[in-house]
């Protein structure tokens, strides 16, 4: 059965029902190869975790302004890290790239964004998660799948259940696969008969890379490039799907964002605005497509292929976002909360993540700076409380 939680149920009800739909899923597990007796280890005294059904609907991607989405994921911080895994990881990425032909900066910038390059794996239990959404909520069938998928990649002894965290959908390791991408993607690089995305990075970027290559990445070509439009241009085609040549957006006026030439030759291209008209654009090609695969959202998308180039040693975007009061780095969040924690705010550890603890302080805490009371840390709030508070 499944599980829809209405107003009036009583915890102890939804308990009750919870583990009923786990009951069913028991018998549909021994049909994926999981004995009863492994289910049962499992989900050994598994409750709903509440907090998950809450997060379904709100992902990042889709609410966070681009400027502070991409200030928090691509910092000087996350570039010096990047490169420092080249460095430490170059006969890997040496033997990945020959097998796979995608290019070593956007595996490892898949990689610095999905776990901060191993260090952030998240902090759900997996098996608890998936066992949520298949009993409760909406995309019960999906998350049904992902669950199943999830208890034979444990009986097949490819992941150790101890420890075995990720986010709040049940995606995990080094570059945070879903169970069902790992079924079909993930690969054995280091030889030990395991597909182990948690313990094992050179599995995990190979099979990162193998994702790529299977949405039809493009050796050696570029993802796409800032451009710059000229003034009074037609934009109402943008888009990421409405590609055309090259030289029909050359005809148009559009040049590289430096003013040069667009390349002659280069494939088809879309339009992509990802603040509007007034902000960056740029002219994406196929690879930024299989980047947009990874994670269905643009912004997700532009966020791994500006830090592969930033981690190759190109700049920042040269066209600035249209917004007065840019995001923070995630230094510069850590400073909002050391800050906040100094005032006597409760909002737990200083992570550079400002969850809801931190912008339920800041919302109390702008009005005494003279800001709106919106929650969001931007720049003008940090200028705000380095001038008024220790």
């Amino acid at each position: 059965m499944s599980l829809m939680l209405v107003a009036g149920m009583s915890s102890a009800s939804a308990d009750a029902d919870f583990q009923r739909c786990l009951n069913d899923l028991r018998g549909e597990a021994r049909t994926r190869g999981v004995p009863a007796a492994s289910f049962d280890r499992f989900t050994a005294g598994l409750e709903p975790d509440m907090g998950v059904i809450e997060l379904l609907n709100h992902q990042p991607e889709f609410r966070t302004p681009i400027w502070d989405y991409l200030a928090g994921l691509v910092d000087d911080e996350r570039v010096a890290d990047g490169q420092a895994k080249l460095a430490e990881w170059r006969e890997l990425l040496d033997r990945v790239e020959a097998q796979y032909g995608v290019e070593r900066e956007t595996v490892v910038a898949i990689w610095g964004v999905e776990s901060n390059f191993g260090r952030t794996f998240g902090r759900r239990e997996v098996v608890q998660s998936l066992a949520t959404l298949a009993c409760i909520g909406r995309r019960q069938d999906f998350f049904r799948g992902e669950f199943l998928t999830t208890l034979r990649i444990l009986e097949d002894g490819h992941i150790d259940p101890e420890g075995f965290v990720g986010s709040w959908a049940g995606a995990f390791g080094h570059t945070q696969f879903m169970p069902s991408t790992f079924s079909r993607i993930a690969v054995d690089f280091d030889g030990d008969g395991r597909r182990d995305l948690m313990g094992s990075v050179p599995d995990a970027l190979a099979s990162t890379a193998n994702y790529l290559r299977q949405s039809n990445w493009r050796t050696g070509e570029p993802w796409g490039f800032e451009v710059r439009l000229p003034a009074g241009m037609d934009t109402s085609q943008a888009g990421r799907r409405n590609k055309q040549a090259m030289s029909a957006w050359a005809a148009a006026g559009v040049r590289k964002v430096d003013g040069s030439p667009l390349p002659g030759g280069a494939p088809q291209a879309g339009l992509l605005l990802p603040a509007g008209p007034q902000g960056p654009a740029f002219l994406v090609m196929r690879n930024f497509d299989a980047l947009f695969s990874y994670n269905a959202a643009e912004s997700y998308a532009l966020a791994i292929a500006h830090l592969s180039d930033r981690l190759r040693g190109e700049a920042v975007f040269v066209t600035p976002w249209p917004t007065d009061d840019p995001g923070l780095s995630r230094a510069e969040r850590r400073e909002v909360q050391e800050r906040l924690l100094a005032l006597g705010y409760e909002i737990g550890e200083v992570d550079g993540i400002i969850g809801s603890n931190s912008r339920a302080a800041i919302r109390e805490l702008q009005p005494q700076l003279g800001l709106e009371a919106d929650g969001r840390a931007g720049q003008r709030l940090l200028q705000a409380m380095r001038q008024h508070t220790p």
